[in-house]
Order: C-alpha cells, then sequence, then structure tokens
C-alpha cells in the first residue's frame, strides 16, 4: 500500500499525518508501528489520521495511534496539527473546525497568527469518568506504587486520563520511573498519561509529561490542559497559565467547573512524503 503523507509537530511533539477521505487506508498495528519507527520507519510520537465524520455536528473524524500502534482517545498537540493540515490539504475552508474524536467532540480555531487555539471541551474528574478506581472524587488522591511508594496526584479526564503530580523540580523528578509504574498500576485501568508539574507562581508552570505508549514527549497538549486544571482546583494557579514544556509554550485558559479548557499553542509542517507500507 502506498499512502502519502504529511510529518508535523506541535512543540517537538511529532506526528505523521495520513488523510484518509482522499485516498484509501487500511492501516493494520503492526503497519503503524513500522511508520513510527524512528529508524527504519518515518519516525512520530502518534500517527493522526484524517476521516469523514459519521455525525453532523463535526467536520471530520480525528484518530490518534501511539506510536506502538495503540488507538487512544485525544491528543491536544495533535488537534493543532490536524486543524492546520485540513486546510493545508483543501479539505476546509473553514477557521473553526469541529472534529469528533474518541475522547468526544472537541472544535479547532486556526488564528491569524499561525497559532490555533482548541476548545478541548470540560474536563472530567468523576473517577468512573477517567477510569479511576478509587471510591469517591477528590481534589488529591493517595496511592501506594510497588517501586515509587506513596504518591500524591490529581486525576483528570481530556478526553484521556491523566495524573498530575506537583513536584518542586522537574529536573529532578522521576518521570520515567513513576511514569512506567503508573500506566501499569491497576488504578487506572485504562493505563494513564502522568504529567510532572512545577509551579513557579500563579500563572506559569513547568511540566514534563509521560505518555501512555510513547513515553516521555517533547511536549503533550492535554498534559497541559490536566496540569493547569489539576493546579486551579488545588489553589495553586490563576487563569490563563503558560505552561512550559521541554520543546515550548502553551497557554491554557480554565475559568473552572463546568467551563471547557482552551489551549493555545504554534504548529509546524516538516515535510511531505510517500511511503510504501
Amino acid at each position: 500500500m502506498q499512502l502519502n503523507f504529511t510529518k508535523m509537530h506541535g512543540l517537538g511533539n511529532d506526528f505523521v499525518m495520513i488523510n484518509a477521505i482522499d485516498q484509501d487506508v487500511n492501516l493494520t498495528n503492526p503497519m503503524i508501528k513500522a511508520i513510527a519507527d524512528r529508524h527504519q520507519g518515518i519516525g512520530c510520537d502518534q500517527l493522526l489520521m484524517v476521516e469523514a465524520s459519521p455525525v453532523a455536528d463535526c467536520d471530520f473524524r480525528y484518530r490518534i495511534f501511539n506510536s506502538d500502534g495503540s488507538e487512544v482517545e485525544q491528543c491536544g498537540n495533535g488537534a493543532r496539527c490536524f486543524a492546520r493540515f485540513v486546510v493545508d490539504q483543501g479539505l476546509t475552508d473553514k477557521t473553526e473546525i469541529p472534529v469528533l474524536t474518541a475522547g468526544g467532540r472537541i472544535v479547532l480555531n486556526l488564528r491569524e497568527d499561525g497559532q490555533v487555539t482548541v476548545d478541548m471541551g470540560e474536563p472530567q474528574l468523576l473517577p468512573a469518568e477517567i477510569p479511576l478506581a478509587m471510591p469517591e472524587q477528590q481534589v488529591r488522591y493517595s496511592h501506594t506504587l510497588e517501586d515509587n511508594g506513596q504518591v500524591e496526584f490529581s486525576a483528570v479526564s481530556m478526553g484521556n486520563p491523566h495524573a498530575v503530580l506537583v513536584v518542586d523540580d522537574v529536573d529532578t523528578a522521576e518521570v520515567e520511573s513513576i511514569g512506567s509504574e503508573f500506566q501499569r498500576d491497576e488504578v487506572f485501568p485504562q493505563q494513564v498519561n502522568v504529567g510532572f508539574m512545577q509551579v513557579i507562581d500563579r500563572q506559569q508552570v513547568r511540566l514534563r509529561v509521560f505518555e501512555r505508549g510513547v513515553g516521555e514527549t517533547m511536549a503533550c497538549g492535554t498534559g497541559a490542559c490536566a496540569a493547569i486544571v489539576a493546579g486551579r482546583l488545588q489553589g495553586l494557579l490563576d487563569t490563563p497559565v503558560t505552561v512550559i514544556l521541554p520543546a515550548g509554550k502553551l497557554e491554557i485558559h480554565w475559568a473552572g467547573e463546568h467551563s471547557p479548557v482552551m489551549m493555545t499553542g504554534p504548529v509546524a509542517t516538516v515535510f511531505h512524503g510517500t511511503i510504501n507500507i
């Protein structure tokens, strides 16, 4: 199968974009893993697929596959790239684009300065909706990991599950050790993305994120959203907040419960190509 693709990134979180409207696409799990391989394939954190929407209130269906081939519900950095991609491909001329994801409906907005703002929808906080194996909703939870001992964390779903740990210094945080163990722990039955947030002041944080099926990435849009929700609920932050990730900055605005999280940041197209897979 021969596929046209575009390589893009949002703050170093990189994606292979596939237009599945104008070409026939039938990718298996091993094919996705081969495309994502950084030595023998194109290389990416996620493969993102554009499909026709099955519902009337969305213009497209947005599918997200991790580099291990698993399909996931949401990706914020990818959503910004998705908006730029469908316009560049001539699939739409809109600047406000509603799309359907496995985690629900989101709205993408292309700004005149080239950045993209994404209405990520309302965060989900109930344990059953995250999902989280805890009996009742709390602002902070306590859980004991077998190798890393007791951890305090907040839990948020932004269409995908996140645990957020407040740390003194992201540079010295045990990101890989805690992140990989948390992913395997039964307290998150669908695994989890783990964010490590250092609060600089009430409108600025540093963040590192260990993602499901990928590992630590240069940036994570849904992770940034989840971190700000967690920080606001704990009374640590105001709004908007600048989130400083390893590859750059995102601006997150959340007015509070029952309000959508708004994420703004840059996108970049790297190259176009064709692959035989």
